[in-house]
């Protein structure tokens, strides 16, 4: 299976100068490469041949553009690959309906990030810590938050700059392991139902309450505020923008730790995890409470949970979400009157969050009984 792990970097002011120089050759290519892309006539032959007749003319590029030669050739092609991966992804968008254009030369605001390819990295030890190692560019230090496998092959790394100034390196990682049996009886099995004041009802009687993210939004706002009153291009401009930045990632951040564990315990905990199918796109573009949907990020939790289930050895389905809530409450109250109220134990004082115990440990959540 595949995998992705993501680590948060330590450069120094020498490391990030040096990065953004990487970036933004990386990015001077790319546009140079889409300019080629678009002389070529779609007739001379398939989309990743026309981007490899490309991606093979950086040897000569090299002769006259002597910053190339300053970063690693598969970064290079890497780069130039990207153009095949984003004329897909606009066509899969065009098939599904929307009104697209074509690509265009990329800002650098636009152009975050750099992968290294099967070679030209390494993770070592040097004074103690932990560097990652990047040919032609860097030892930088990393914060490793948690372990690698020992039996896992790195078969790249993206090296990312966020809005808010921040570098993360993002592993792939490959493991010959396989996925566990999915169970051919499944005996636990749950439905569950997603809403708004109450994130998830279950057929078990357990409702999870949504992420009370307020304060965070109305630091949010404020700071936005500030922002508008900015002049554009000006130093306090730039400040400002920063700190809207990581209002922006505070809230992802919590957000989708919450569902990364709420997924998590669902995956966990039942053979067999049924939730509803529900048509998002259709939901955000209503005119009332779009705001709040968007917020409870629903598609983000169910592809969590799919990909969670695969992991895990989980059946995972989803189904109409016609009628699904009645259904959900009446399976709760018929639980509750054989078997009494569903036990959620409570955390010690001063937590925010209440907890649901699991096999492997108790994590926290805003949880309730109905």
């Amino acid at each position: 299976m595949y995998y992705a792990y993501k680590y948060r970097l330590k450069p120094s002011d020498a490391h990030r100068e040096e990065l953004d120089r990487h970036r933004d050759i990386c990015r001077q290519l790319y546009n140079h490469a889409l300019y080629r892309f678009n002389q070529i006539p779609e007739d001379a032959g398939t989309l990743n041949q026309r981007v490899r007749s490309i991606r093979d003319e950086i040897p000569s590029l090299k002769d006259w553009w002597d910053d190339l030669s300053d970063v690693y050739s598969t970064v290079l092609q890497t780069a130039v690959m990207r153009i095949e991966q984003n004329v897909k992804g606009l066509s899969a968008l065009k098939e599904n309906g929307y009104s697209v254009g074509q690509l265009t030369w990329k800002p650098p605001r636009e152009f975050r990030s750099f992968t290294y390819s099967q070679s030209g990295f390494k993770l070592d030890k040097k004074g103690g810590r932990t560097v990652l190692s990047l040919s032609k560019l860097a030892e930088i230090p990393i914060r490793l938050h948690r372990a690698i496998p020992d039996d896992a092959k790195l078969k790249q790394v993206t090296v990312k700059k966020e809005p808010t100034g921040e570098w993360f390196a993002t592993f792939g990682v490959q493991m010959d392991r396989e996925p566990p049996e999915l169970p051919e009886n499944p005996e636990k099995c749950v439905g569950i139902d997603v809403g708004i004041l109450k994130y998830a009802h279950d057929t078990d009687g357990t409702a999870v309450g949504s992420l009370d993210l307020s304060n965070e939004c109305e630091r949010l706002e404020r700071e936005q505020r500030k922002l508008s009153r900015k002049q554009h291009g000006s130093n306090n401009y730039e400040k400002q923008r920063r700190r809207v930045a990581e209002c922006h990632a505070d809230l992802r951040r919590k957000r989708r730790d919450f569902l990364h564990k709420l997924s998590n315990y669902y995956a966990r905990e039942y053979d067999l995890v049924a939730v509803e199918d529900l048509n998002v796109k259709e939901m955000l573009e209503s005119p009332s409470n779009s705001r709040n949907t968007a917020s409870a990020a629903w598609q983000t939790f169910l592809s969590l949970l799919e990909y969670k289930c695969k992991r895990e050895g989980t059946h995972f389905m989803a189904v109409n979400p016609r009628g699904t809530t009645k259904s959900v409450r009446r399976v709760a109250s018929r639980r509750r009157s054989r078997c009494g109220s569903v036990n959620i134990p409570v955390p010690p004082a001063g937590l925010r969050r209440t907890g649901m115990r699991t096999r492997r440990g108790t994590f926290f959540l805003a949880t309730s009984k109905i």
